[in-house]
């Protein structure tokens, strides 16, 4: 389990994020919930009259828990007695879940440790209610109220929410975004994963409910020249403009295809939450066709607004963005998606490869090199 800094949560404050087992022997990250109103419940022991009511009373407003609305999200001080546990697992959801929290290291990040408590996250996941128990005002009905009264995700702020992404036209020519979709026709693509970590070790997990995706890794030198060319010239001056950041870096060179044939799509994620990735700074996608349909960006904790990247043109943001890949309805949708980072983030990768799983290849200083480091007017 695993825990971030050691603040107790107050009102307004971002909240810890954690990841924690389930009811289910399944994992729950807190910071996928992002875009979602999440309902952290610390009841404590399930052994204990006065939780299981409150429990009770809670899944009560089982008709708000949505995946695209509200989650819950029940915190265990251990596990519930067998006759509650073969009632509860049943009920289990995307939308509901129990977590065991064995050790209490959730409950002490946000002050319920000694004292049950129901908090709230808004879709950016800050707090915006903390209710004791024991408040004079009655947690349950103060519970119950807050929930039928949240409006849309998307609504969550009394204003239209806009991701902060950057969106560059004309990075590359068509013809040479032709040449590459040419070229991925002819060589075709790999079947991707996508990295986590499993004790202690980062690896590439191949799962096609979260993704489904094909990859061409492009190895040709010249190949990869011209595409550093183009960043170089045209990517690099936008990002140090109105990022104030300029990378010198590139992670990967991929041209890559989600299909609507084989359900193309990538779920809910962040690029730098493993240990493999923390040394990324920016994600890249640049649109290679325009013939297809569905696809698209979209950033949940900004509202469900979608972003597609023009052919030729690059759509960059923070890899600390909570994203999506949306489904490919119809024909195939190609992009060229590099990760961008800067000279002081090359420790952090070299470091990161004592944590690579045997058969991941190893970072070598150099290769990912764009240009010499170019400074932030």
């Amino acid at each position: 389990m695993t825990v971030s800094s050691p603040t107790t949560i107050r009102l307004g404050d971002p909240a810890p994020w954690f990841s924690g087992g389930t009811l289910t022997g399944g994992r729950v990250d807190v910071q996928v919930h992002g875009g979602r109103w999440v309902v952290l419940c610390f009841l404590g022991s399930l052994s204990l009259e006065p939780a299981q009511k409150v429990l009770t009373e809670l899944l009560a407003e089982g008709q708000v828990f949505a995946e695209d609305h509200l989650v819950f999200l029940a915190i265990l001080s251990e596990p519930p007695p067998p006759f509650l546990h073969d009632m509860l697992a049943p009920i289990v959801r995307p939308a509901l879940n129990f977590i065991i929290d064995g050790d209490g290291s959730i409950a002490r990040q946000y002050g319920a440790e000694t004292i049950p408590r129901t908090i709230v996250l808004d879709p950016l996941l800050s707090a915006i209610a903390d209710v004791r128990f024991d408040d004079p005002g009655g947690h349950n009905a103060m519970i119950r109220n807050l929930l039928r009264s949240l409006p849309a995700p998307a609504d969550s702020v009394g204003v239209e929410l806009v991701a902060p992404v950057l969106i560059i036209p004309r990075v590359f020519e068509f013809e040479f975004c032709d040449y590459l979709v040419k070229l991925f026709d002819h060589v075709g693509g790999t079947d991707s994963g996508f990295l986590l970590d499993t004790n202690g070790e980062t690896k590439t997990i191949v799962d096609h409910s979260l993704k489904r995706r094909e990859d061409m890794v492009i190895t040709d030198p010249g190949l990869r020249d011209r595409m550093r060319d183009r960043l170089v010239r045209r990517v690099v001056p936008a990002m140090a403009r109105f990022f104030r950041f300029a990378p010198t870096r590139a992670d990967r060179y991929l041209v890559s295809a989600y299909s609507a044939e084989t359900g193309g799509h990538f779920y809910r994620h962040r690029d730098d939450v493993n240990a493999g990735a923390r040394h990324r700074r920016f994600a890249m996608t640049l649109g290679l066709n325009k013939e297809y349909e569905g696809g698209g960006i979209v950033f949940p904790e900004f509202g469900r607004r979608r972003y597609q990247a023009p052919v030729g043109g690059a759509v960059i943001f923070s890899t600390g963005m909570l994203h999506e890949v949306l489904p490919v309805t119809s024909g195939r949708r190609c992009v060229f998606v590099p990760f961008l980072y800067g000279e002081e983030d090359v420790a952090v990768r070299v470091a990161n490869n004592a944590q690579l799983a045997a058969g991941e290849a190893p970072y070598q200083p150099g290769s990912d090199l764009l240009a010499p480091p170019v400074a932030v007017a």
